[in-house]
């Protein structure tokens, strides 16, 4: 993966999988702190604990499409590259919840990639599920929530031509104000 952004794509898409109705998507850029930390968490099914000793496991996958499964693992080689931790919490019923940690300023650090975009194709890709996003940066702090948006558009569909508009247009707002915030 180039990105950490599509990591996060990723991850999110399997507790879409895992039949996650909610996911909550945090994302903290420490610059002189020298962090960047990255929380997704889920109310979907959970994993056994069987299922998460194997987790990261790349010769392991609970999927039946295919016999690996590369993305936990390729995300935790990413934060160990760049001096960073990762780790995954899960109970059976309720939810898992991924945390990854990365070393700002590390030379192997991905680089973050286009958040907004791909909180977009998750929002449109999956429009029966809420989505928090929740950016801070140096302090500032920008969201988006799938469910204001919802009460905005009334019945209507957030991935119908108004709903993407919107999706669209608030990302946006939250992309200009962490510009703002680099700025001061």
């Amino acid at each position: 993966m180039e990105d950490i952004s599509l990591h996060i794509l990723d991850i999110v898409e399997n507790s879409v999988a895992a039949g996650a109705s909610a996911v909550n998507i945090a994302v903290c850029e420490d610059i002189p702190g020298d962090v960047l930390d990255i929380e997704i968490s889920d109310n979907g099914k959970g994993m056994s604990k069987e299922i998460l000793r194997k987790a990261t496991d790349p010769f392991f996958t609970s999927k039946t499409v295919r016999k690996v499964g590369l993305g936990l693992t390729l995300l935790k080689q990413a934060t160990e590259m760049a001096n960073g931790t990762f780790s995954i919490n899960s109970k059976e019923g309720r939810g898992t919840i991924v945390k990854v940690s990365f070393q700002y300023s590390h030379i192997d650090r991905q680089p973050l990639g286009d958040i907004g975009k791909t909180i977009e194709v998750l929002v449109i890709g999956n429009p029966g599920v809420d989505f928090h996003y929740e950016h801070k940066k140096d302090g500032f702090l920008s969201t988006f929530d799938t469910k204001r948006i919802r009460k905005v558009l009334s019945k209507m569909s957030i991935n119908s031509t108004k709903g993407i508009e919107i999706v669209r247009e608030s990302l946006k707002k939250t992309e200009r104000y962490l510009s703002k915030a680099e700025s001061r």
